[in-house]
């Protein structure tokens, strides 16, 4: 089967993909590029997802591009609005003639003799196996699985005689009007979900392990929305992106700094919105500091509203086992349901569940060093997006997507085919330190060892904050001593046969 060429093969159409299509198309206007999606819509995350109330839990004048204004009134959006904003842009720069649909890559293989990786994608519809070459890999599948959620092992649940629905798979046809639900979990998605099923719901309770902070903002821009109408919308997109980017930074280091300080800010704020005698200390303090696992963003105070209201309850207890019409727990309390959402999380994914080899040799992620976040000690020509837990996902990988340009236009600029960073002398028994460091979240922490590691000195490291990373990625040396840049080895000639004496 011939292979189809291009200089940058990109894996994932979603809102990551879609914005390393545009920084190549603005940057690097000399190369070409295609990009594979698994999954027959652009879009990722916010394609995927379509539970009840679906919204994005980052402001999108930061989750939004670098490149292109949030236009929208809401700056805390719904799904379909943050859809629309993907494909507009895609459009917009001709990125979406550049997809190609239901090509799930399977394999990577890199050959250093000729300076190319080999991609392998099924394609999902058929079941054939279209081959792709590339002389540079860019990644941009995200951070989870689309196999399927994590669901813990919870005993019992085959007797359950109601519907038992995952949020990353959820039916379009379900019904929950009327009907008393049981949302497992207290991350981003249970907070979302939860104020948006209480108003068809007769009852939704949360319940919950253990407590997660919760912060209440407008879900408008109050500022944003005033700039735009007396300066350009560059302009006033400008001043609020780095308006948010500073406060958010400013938390994020109080948190680090005064977290007791934090932690009362935050409480008080729980208390005055349901009152006196509602149960804070159980039910809404966690036992980790502020930021030590992501701080859940409910806007307009909607999720405090459902419950003063009477539509929505929460409950802090674990699970003994399931029952034919509910959940029993260990306090002996069982709750009653029609549905039971199992809000438990998601699987994540190293690298887009692909198989990876270097020169014939597979590729363990978990024992490479990281570059930067982004690339992968000894691995030639590959670079991989991955945002932020602590702040908006595109912030980083708008970084990364400008510093991939960087590489290719300098690579251009010496004549050479391939880009890898090495251990210098220097790193010799460097300690290892994980790839995310202080994030307590069980979904992180299950995954963490599939990870490259990070040293204790750059460029091994992947600090998650975005001052030091727009120093180190975007103001950076490109020739630092880690990062080599050659040319693929010469070709040999055969060595002639001897010819037999007469």
């Amino acid at each position: 089967m011939a292979a189809e060429h291009v200089d940058v093969l990109i894996v994932g159409a979603g809102l990551s993909g879609v914005g390393a299509g545009v920084h190549l198309h603005e940057k690097c206007p000399t190369k070409s590029y295609a990009i594979l999606e698994g999954r027959e819509a652009m879009g990722g995350t916010w394609d995927l997802f379509r539970y009840p109330g679906i919204r994005s839990d980052s402001d999108m004048h930061t989750l939004g591009y670098n490149f292109k204004p949030w236009r929208e009134a809401k700056s805390i959006a719904d799904g379909p609005s943050i859809l629309k904003y993907v494909n507009e842009t895609a459009k917009e720069y001709g990125v979406d003639r550049k997809i190609r649909y239901n090509h799930l890559v399977r394999t990577a293989s890199w050959d250093s003799a000729t300076s190319t990786w080999t991609v392998e994608a099924q394609i999902k519809n058929t079941g054939e196996t279209s081959v792709f070459t590339c002389n540079f890999l860019f990644m941009c599948s995200g951070y989870y699985s689309y196999r399927g959620g994590y669901t813990p092992d919870f005993p019992g649940l085959s007797d359950f005689k109601g519907t038992v629905v995952h949020p990353q798979e959820w039916p379009e046809d379900l019904d929950y009007t009327g009907k008393t639900v049981v949302v497992i979990g207290s991350g981003a998605t249970a907070m979302t979900l939860i104020p948006a099923m209480a108003g068809k719901a007769a009852h939704v309770t949360m319940l919950q392990r253990s407590p997660t902070y919760v912060v209440s903002r407008p879900d408008k821009d109050a500022l944003a929305n005033n700039l735009r109408k007396f300066l350009p919308e560059t302009v006033a997109y400008g001043l609020t992106r780095w308006k948010n980017v500073t406060l958010q930074g400013i938390m994020y280091q109080r948190t680090r700094t005064q977290p007791d300080k934090v932690k009362a800010f935050i409480l008080d704020h729980v208390r005055k919105e349901l009152g006196p005698d509602y149960d804070v200390e159980t039910h809404f303090t966690p036992s980790y500091n502020p930021w030590d696992q992501r701080l859940c963003l409910v806007p307009n105070s909607d999720l405090f509203q459902a419950i003063r209201s009477g539509k929505a309850s929460v409950v802090t207890d674990t699970i003994e086992t399931f029952t034919e019409t509910g959940v029993r727990l260990n306090s002996g309390q069982e709750l009653k349901a029609d549905i039971i959402v199992t809000a438990t999380g998601l699987r994540m994914a190293v690298m887009g569940e692909v198989d990876f080899s270097v020169d014939g040799a597979p590729v363990d992620f978990g024992k490479t060093w990281t570059y930067k976040g982004m690339m992968f000690s000894d691995v030639p020509n590959l670079v991989s997006t991955f945002g932020y837990i602590n702040a908006s996902w595109t912030l980083r990988a708008d970084l990364t997507c400008e510093y991939v340009c960087r590489l290719l236009n300098h690579q251009d600029k010496k004549g050479t085919t391939q880009i890898t960073p090495r251990l210098r002398a220097s790193d010799t028994g460097m300690p290892a330190r994980p790839w995310i460091n202080d994030f307590s979240a069980g979904y992180m922490q299950r995954e963490l060892h599939r990870f490259p590691k990070q040293g204790d000195r750059e460029p091994w490291v992947n600090p998650q904050d975005y001052k030091k990373d727009k120093q180190m990625i975007r103001h950076g040396a490109i020739e630092d001593g880690a990062l080599l840049f050659e040319k693929a080895p010469p070709v040999r000639a055969a060595a002639p046969l001897l010819q037999a004496a007469e």
